[in-house]
């Protein structure tokens, strides 16, 4: 990434920020890479509470992958919660992924990517239909013990607003930068940690953005106000 000098310290800065701001993170881990991009695809589009909730409904409502593999959209919607094109595209997205596994392995299973070492591991998982980098890195940090930062779009939106890493970095080049910053060790950490404050500056964001458009309209409303009483003593003057 480019001037990766200059924001090395600042997300080293922010690591110790973020590690005094917020409790302790218990550090996930997915037995089987197939539960861990299942759970990505989720968390890729909807923040992490959506997605915790959407697992345990799965869980509950579904026999096993495979059903969950063979089931409609509309069921997965409806486990999601709203019906959204948000919604449809994660619902499309399983189903897509979990087809893709069988199809290759002739069962829904990853289990044997963990003998595969991880360089093959993480080619076999980009080639697959329906993931994508985030699900790859997700199911490499969590699942086959690679060393990645998975980033969602609100991630890099944070990151980039914040100016700490290059604007016109990419999501490739942050996380590869990122990945050399912070050990693996600590990685799941970081994401865990990076996460949790674009998802609540996000929500600061909205408020912020209703009251100013709070604010607005009180302000056209009160310069109307003003407009009328102002024309009206015009017309009594004459």
């Amino acid at each position: 990434m480019k001037n990766s000098k200059d924001y090395s310290k600042k997300i080293q800065k922010l690591h110790n920020l973020l590690s005094r701001k917020y409790p302790k993170v218990q550090i996930v881990t997915h037995d089987d890479p197939t539960d861990a991009i299942v759970y990505g695809i989720i968390c890729s589009m909807l923040d992490e509470k959506t997605t915790k909730s959407a697992i345990k409904k799965f869980s509950d409502y579904f026999i096993d992958l495979n059903d969950l593999r063979v089931s409609r959209i509309e069921e997965i919607v409806e486990m999601l919660g709203a019906d959204t094109p948000v919604t449809r595209d994660v619902a499309s997205a399983i189903t897509t992924v979990l087809r893709a596994i069988f199809n290759e392995y002739h069962k829904v299973s990853l289990e044997g990517l963990k003998k595969a070492g991880k360089r093959p591991a993480r080619q076999a998982l980009e080639k697959m239909e329906g993931t994508c980098r985030f699900v790859v890195d997700y199911c490499m940090l969590t699942s086959l013990q690679g060393h990645a930062v998975p980033l969602t779009e609100r991630m890099i939106a944070y990151l980039k607003s914040k100016e700490l890493v290059y604007p016109d970095a990419d999501e490739q080049e942050i996380g590869g930068f990122l990945a050399k910053q912070i050990s693996a060790k600590k990685g799941y950490e970081f994401y865990a940690l990076l996460r949790r404050e674009s998802e609540a500056h996000r929500i600061e964001e909205k408020k912020h953005n209703k009251t100013a458009s709070a604010k607005k309209k009180t302000t056209k409303k009160t310069k109307k106000k003003t407009t009328k009483k102002v024309t009206k003593t015009k017309k009594r003057k004459k």
